[in-house]
Order: C-alpha cells, then structure tokens, then sequence
C-alpha cells in the first residue's frame, strides 16, 4: 500500500459530517464513536505531556468531556482531530499549571520540577526527555512533534509567545545537560511536525 493510500491515523483520521450532527445533538452513541476513533490519539499526546498515565488518562476523560461540551465551537476550519488535540493540549497545560503552583505554595523559592541527578553519559535521549522539568517538556513536544507554532502554544497558555520560546529554550538547554551535549555541538535533532511518535518509553522513566 503506497503512501497515499494509507488511511489516516491518530488527529488525521476524518470524521463524518453526519457523525458530527448526531454528536451535537447530544447523541450518546455518537460521542461514543468519536471518543473510540481518537482515544489513543489524545492519550498518547497526554502521556507525553503530563507526568504519569494516571494522571493522562484522567485527563484524557476530561478533554473529551471539554470537547463534548464545547463541541458546537468547533466551526470546521480543520480537521475535527486537530480542534480536539488543542482541547486536550489546553487541557494538559492547564493541569501543569496548576500543578506548578501548588508545589509553590510549599517551596517558592526552590526549582520546581528539578530535574533528577542522573550520570549524563548514561542517559539516552528518551530517558533525558522523561527527565526534563513538565511544562518545558510539554512545549517542546506541541513545538516539535505536534508542530504547533510558538505563538499557538502562547495562546493555549494565555501567555505571549516569548514564554513560549523561553520554555523551549529552557528545554533544549536541559537536554544538552542532560546528554552531555557542550555549547556550540549539534543538538537533539527536532522531530519534523507528523513523524511517528517516539515509543511510551519516553515517558515511562518517571513515576505517579
């Protein structure tokens, strides 16, 4: 089967404009059939982003819950799968939002999220992005893997796109710790936007 006979997968699979009706009407078995087509897609998004598959799974239910209840915002200016993939990563951000200021209630002045103390050269690049602080990892991937633009993650975040970029750089840099990368070597290279996913090992290194 030649590439552009492949049906579509994850975000990209097309819905139905009839399914589409029913599940704005509020059909149960509508919704159903939606949540089935796209539930390993925005799963897999969560569990990159969030810290443990507890907590992705949880907010797995909530962003379709989101979507559901939001769904007559969704005008068709792209794909169904795409609009439901900024309603779950808004959903992820705001979880580690939250989760960054209840750590600071009981530690304002320390780093939240420390990365841990790990034998640089002993680590792949997989553990290492398990390893960065959440939010930096969360930007990076909707940046580089979701290819969402600095200014779209900004406006997910309600931030300018300079913290955007400023929690990319953040990430890159950890990387380069990390790695043992020095200043002025080659980086991890960018995943390009589309490319398959790296394997659920990469998050996996940490625990709920």
């Amino acid at each position: 089967m030649d590439k552009e006979s492949r049906p579509a997968t994850g975000f990209a699979q097309p819905l139905e404009p009839e399914l589409l009706v029913r599940a704005r009407a509020g059909e149960r078995a509508a919704q159903g059939l939606i949540y089935r087509r796209y539930e390993q897609a925005v799963y897999n998004l969560l569990r990159r982003m969030v810290d443990c598959a507890d907590n992705a799974a949880d907010l797995m239910q909530d962003s379709f819950l989101d979507a559901f209840a939001r769904i007559h915002q969704y005008r068709g200016d792209a794909p169904f799968g795409y609009w439901l993939r900024a309603v779950a990563a808004s959903r992820a951000l705001m979880h580690l939002r939250g989760r960054r200021r209840f750590l600071e209630l009981f530690a304002p002045d320390a780093e939240v999220d420390e990365v841990p103390s790990f034998d640089v050269h002993q680590l792949d690049l997989e553990r290492a992005l398990a390893a960065l602080p959440a939010l930096p990892r969360a930007v990076l991937w909707l940046y580089h893997v979701e290819g969402y633009t600095h200014g779209e993650i900004a406006h997910l975040n309600g931030k300018t796109e300079s913290f955007s970029k400023s929690q990319l750089a953040r990430a890159h840099q950890k990387l380069r710790e990390l790695l043992g990368v020095k200043d002025g070597a080659a980086g991890p290279r960018p995943a390009a936007s589309g490319s398959a996913a790296p394997p659920m090992a990469l998050a996996a290194v940490t625990e709920c």
